[in-house]
């Protein structure tokens, strides 16, 4: 999911991105519910998940919307469609979430997300109910931790994940960006040495530019996970073109 005129980097990283201005998770900070409604739309070249590919590298839209209200909460929508053929929705989440201040220096999120994808896609199971908390510190670090529970497979275990990011400005509304988690998996490698390890770790390093509306991410992505047989490739460099209303 897109984040919605935020500025800091969400660890999640998703995209088009890996951000998804995210999704993930992907509402407006509590500066930013002034305003009762806030959009997003963008461009990406592949939606990758904590450092797993949901499609083939490729052309993404991506368009998300935030309802916010003055007391923290808010509630959000995304879908992402894959412009290569065949062209079709690839990916829907929807989101409540509260927001809340803690000092000068401090916010934080609580939120609980829906993910759905297409019975006929290869990324189906994967479909999962996320709760999730996040602290961020002035607009610049992020921690985020969260349990998801599958809705088709794994039986009752939730997966747990912890992701810390970092934005730092540059000159000429430059910014670095870099993020580094873990996750269990959500679905077992075959062949792999799952009962062993269990998880794998994830992250990334990029630049991000930002002007008015307008926001541009490019970044490399890092992960170890094993992937499945029929999931695609992470391409290690993933871009994001986004205009925000």
């Amino acid at each position: 999911m897109l984040e919605h005129r935020s500025s800091h980097a969400r660890s999640r990283y998703r995209v088009g991105a890996i951000w998804m201005l995210v999704a993930a998770g992907a509402v407006a900070p509590v500066q930013a519910q002034s305003q009762a409604w806030s959009g997003v739309v963008a461009l990406g070249s592949q939606l990758v998940d904590r450092g797993v590919a949901i499609t083939p590298p490729g052309p993404i839209l991506q368009g998300a919307g935030t309802w916010s209200l003055p007391d923290g909460w808010s509630v959000g929508a995304s879908a992402s469609a894959q412009l290569r053929t065949p062209r079709r929705i690839v990916e829907t989440l929807a989101q409540v979430a509260r927001s809340w201040t803690l000092s000068g220096d401090w916010q934080m999120q609580s939120n609980l997300l829906y993910y759905h994808y297409p019975r006929h896609g290869q990324a189906r199971t994967y479909g999962r109910m996320e709760l999730g908390v996040g602290w961020i510190y002035r607009d610049v670090l992020t921690f985020n931790v969260s349990a998801a529970h599958m809705n088709d497979y794994g039986g009752q275990r939730p997966r747990g994940a912890a992701d810390l990011g970092l934005r730092w400005p540059l000159a000429r509304q430059l910014a670095v960006t870099a993020s580094a988690g873990v996750a269990q998996e959500l679905i077992p490698p075959r062949g792999s040495d799952y009962d062993r390890r269990n998880h794998y770790y994830y992250g990334h390093l990029g630049l991000t530019w930002n002007e008015g509306p307008w926001r541009v991410d490019l970044a490399h992505i890092m992960s170890n996970r094993d992937k499945l047989g029929f999931q695609p490739d992470v391409s290690p460099w993933v871009a994001t073109v986004s205009w925000a209303f």
